[in-house]
This record gives structure tokens, sequence and C-alpha cells, in this order.
């Protein structure tokens, strides 16, 4: 059981967030009349100091924050592979989501499949965009809840049987009704406290644990003593399972709704610019919490079998006084918060414009579309508690897996495309199909790992950059196709140059038309 003082501070974080997410109103409050893009983007008026917070707490989830250490007390070096992956994501974002902000911007789109749908004049195109989007959306939202169970239950705060359930529910419920009120908005306020929250009681943990083991030498050896073998160290043959892991995951990273959804709802290129700079801050905190992954393991914290998530949470409440501690769950928590938020906002947002507007209310008012996205966003957060309360834990895990090699498929029509309108929509569409069969059909088979083995299984490779390859070599061989056989493809919406060019464009700020 929790002691008091743990259980105060824990509540205080959490009643923290309640009240910043009840004034979330006051955050650049707009005057306009309802619309999608007021409720989902903020109204595109984020500054570089909230839209860093909010990016920031939209990517490092509160399951990042447990499995990433879990994963290293439990093998080591692999799991450092998800820093270069962050860090990658840095110039990727600088680039990719600065132009696509432009385009966005200019044109009103909201969502990638608007994007696609003007890039490529293709309904259909547009249409599985949105749809993988959501689809891998989905269990990533529930890993938020698995995040915050497997915190609360380490530090003692989650009561068993339905008392617990409860206890889920009602962290749910306010952000629910936050969401719904206030859109974006709401998250992006809670992502202050997130922030400030983490890296103080993260910093906190850092100083006890080295204080503990007397600097990181004696973690370090403690772990690999413990661990055995080199598991400290990347042996060779899990070097191209580390490289294709890591740049697979940060391709994959941008093409996420919630992400995308985030870095639309800053006021403008330069803003989004500052925001890639910055982002390492993040990636630092990220290798921390790897680090105490490490120093659970010098420390012999025994976490559950299949439960290596909760290392860091049962090493906190071990090393830590009764108030820090709550502080740390109360992060953990918070994190999680933020980028559920986030993500039942992108999800909602993706089906209205791209299933529920294009095929079936074309004349939607902006209203209109609002209630609706309110409701699925509300609908999502509900699905999300009851695959969780429904399915094992493992389930969620494995489908998680999954939506990251099927995200990654969409990566040519979204990302290529902001540069080359070349490639023919009817075959971007074959490309996605045999990038998600020969994907899914990897994982799958290797028992739902992500790691494939190759060359008669010499060589360990990412199964969703296979993946990708394939879809790519699919779509450039269908276009040259298409275009011998005269097949005529959509028209080309939104300004932007049809061959591999970059154009210097003026910047583009939230006032201007």
């Amino acid at each position: 059981m929790a002691d008091a003082a743990m259980t105060a501070t824990f509540i205080a974080v959490i009643g923290g967030a309640s009240l910043l997410a009840v004034t979330a109103r006051r955050l650049r409050p707009s005057d306009r009349l309802p619309s999608l893009e007021s409720w989902a983007l903020a109204d595109r008026s984020l500054g570089p100091v909230w839209t860093w917070l909010l990016l920031g707490g939209t990517i490092f989830t509160a399951y990042t924050f447990t499995a990433v250490p879990g994963l290293a007390y439990g093998n080591g070096a692999p799991a450092f592979f998800a820093v270069p992956y962050t860090v990658i994501v840095c110039p990727l974002a600088f680039v990719l989501l600065t132009r696509l902000w432009e385009v966005a911007r200019r044109h009103g789109y909201v969502t990638a499949g608007d994007f696609v749908r003007g890039r490529y004049g293709s309904a259909p195109l547009a249409l599985v965009v949105a749809l993988t989007g959501i689809l891998a959306t989905m269990p990533y939202l529930a890993l938020q809840l698995l995040g915050i169970r497997a915190v609360l239950t380490a530090g003692g705060l989650y009561p068993r049987g339905a008392a617990g359930d409860l206890v889920m529910v009602a962290l749910f419920a306010g952000l629910a009704v936050a969401t719904y009120r206030h859109g974006l908005r709401a998250p992006a306020v809670i992502s202050a406290l997130k922030a400030v929250a983490v890296f103080v009681s993260l910093t906190a943990v850092c100083w006890l644990v080295l204080r503990r083991f007397g600097g990181p030498g004696p973690v370090f050896d403690g772990a690999a003593e413990r661990l055995g073998g080199p598991g400290l160290l990347l042996a060779p043959e899990q070097q191209p399972a580390y490289a294709t892991l890591a740049l697979g995951s940060a391709l994959a990273l941008l093409m996420y709704p919630h992400v995308l959804t985030a870095g639309f709802a800053a006021d403008g290129p330069r803003t989004v610019r500052k925001v890639a700079v910055a982002l390492p801050a993040w990636t630092g905190l990220l290798a921390l919490f790897g680090f105490l992954g490490i120093a659970a393991l010098a420390a012999g914290v025994r976490a559950p079998e299949g439960g290596a998530e909760a290392a860091v949470p049962m090493l906190v409440d071990r090393l830590m006084p009764g108030p820090l501690a709550g502080l740390v769950f109360g992060a953990i928590t918070v994190g999680a918060l933020v980028p559920a938020a986030v993500m039942s906002i992108a999800a909602a947002t993706g089906f209205v414009r791209n299933v529920y507007v294009e095929y079936f209310q074309p004349t939607a008012t902006p209203k209109r579309q609002v209630r609706i996205a309110k409701t699925v966003s509300l609908t999502a957060k509900v699905g999300a508690v009851a695959f969780v309360f429904g399915l094992r834990d493992q389930d969620a895990i494995n489908l998680q897996l999954l939506g990251g090699v099927w995200i990654l498929q969409i990566f040519p029509a979204v990302a290529v495309g902001l540069f080359t309108g070349r490639l023919h929509p009817r075959a971007l569409l074959a490309g996605w199909a045999v990038g998600m069969v020969t994907g899914t059909f990897l994982v799958v088979r290797e028992g739902f790992s992500s790691i494939v083995l190759l060359g008669g299984g010499s060589l360990e490779i990412y199964a969703g950059l296979l993946a990708l390859l394939l879809n790519l070599t699919v779509a450039v061989i269908g276009t040259t196709v298409l275009e011998r056989l005269g097949v005529p493809r959509g028209a080309d919406a939104t300004d932007l140059p049809s061959r591999l060019t970059v154009r210097r464009r003026p910047e583009t700020g939230a006032s201007n038309p």
C-alpha cells in the first residue's frame, strides 16, 4: 500500500492537471465561429513554447517512459535505439513538418488525409491514409492506460478489482470532459505541468540513484554483472536491427496523426523549426529514463515476469521518500494524459474530414463537424478503456507493434508527396497494400516481433522498413506502368512542385490569408 504522503502528492499533481484543463479555454480564446480547425488545432495559434511543450508531451508518452527503461532492464543496450530514433526525428520534423504546415495552412488542411486528397486528387488514397492513421493510433491510445496502470500498481496506488478500474475511469473521465469542451487547448495546458513534473522528478530520481551507487560507473558495473555477458553492449549481429529500427521508427513517428495534429497547431513554420531544434531536450529525458532501467537492474529490483515496464516505478518506490515518489508517479500519469488526449482528437478529426464528410455528409456545416468530432473523440477514449479492461496487456502491445509498421506505409503518399507529385495515386494504393500485407505477415510470423530474420537467419532488420522498401518499389514501378498506359491521375490542388525540387517560400504566419 502507498503511504499517505505519496498518495497526497500524487493526488495534488493529478488535481493540478485537472485545474489546468479547466482553464484551457483561456489559452488564446477564439472569437471565431465553431470550426474543426479551432477545436482540433487551437486555431493554429500556439507559439514556440506551447508548441514545444505540446509536441514533446505528445511524442514522449507515459508508455515510452516505462517501456524503454523496462527494455533496458531486461535486454540492456538494444533499448537505447530510442535515443538515436528520437534524435533522427528532429531534422525530419525541421524539414517535413515545416513544409507540411505551410501547405496545410494555405489550403485549410487539418489532417494528412486532407493533404493527400489535395495533392493527388484521390479520395480512395486519402481514405486509406486516414484509416491507417486511426488503426495505428487506437492501440497506442490504449497503451497510455497500460502505462498508467503499471506505474500505479508498482506504487501501490492502484487498488485491486473494481476499485482500481474506477481509479482508471476517473482519471480518464476528467480528461474526456476537458478535451470534449476545449479540444487541443486542454492537452496543451496540461503539457506544461507534464514537462515541469517530469523534468523535476527525473532529476531528483537520477540524483538519488547516483548518490546511492556512488556514480554512474558502479551502476553499469552492477547491471552488467546481473545481466551477464555483453548485455550492456551492442553485439555486432544486433547492429542492423538497432539501426533499421531507429531509422524506421523515426520515419513512422511523423506519420502518426497525433504528432501531425500537435505540429499543425503551431502559429507558423518558424515556430515549427524552433521546436524541432529544441526537441532533443526531450530525447535527453528519455535517455535518463533508459539509464534508470539499468539502475533498477543494478539495484536488484525484481519486476514481475512479463512486466519489466514496472522496474523503474519499483525502483522509485524503493529509493525515494513518499512525497517525491508521489511526484514521479503523478508526473508519469500526467504524461499519459497529454498524448491520450491528442490521439483521440487526431483520430476523431481524421474520421470526420476523410470519412464522414467525404463519404457520408459532404454538406456538413463546420459546427456539425465539430460536434461529430467531439463524439468520436469521446468514443475513442471509452474504447481504449474497454480495450484495456477486456483484453490482455500483450494484445495491446502486439497491436501497437503492428501499428508502427502500418503507419510507416503512408510515408510515400505523405512525406514523398511533399516533394514530388510524380507517383501515381493508384500505384501508391498498390504500394500501400503490398506494404501493409507484407509488414503484417512478417510481424505475425515472428511471433509479434518487429525484428525479422533475413539471409538464412544471419541478418536482423526492422519489418516496417522492409515493408516500406517494397511499398516504394511497387509505387515507382506501378507509376511507370500506369504512365505508359496513359491512365489519368487526379488534379493537384496544392501548388507544390511536381518534381523533387525544394523551393524557398516566404514565411507564412497564422494571420496570413
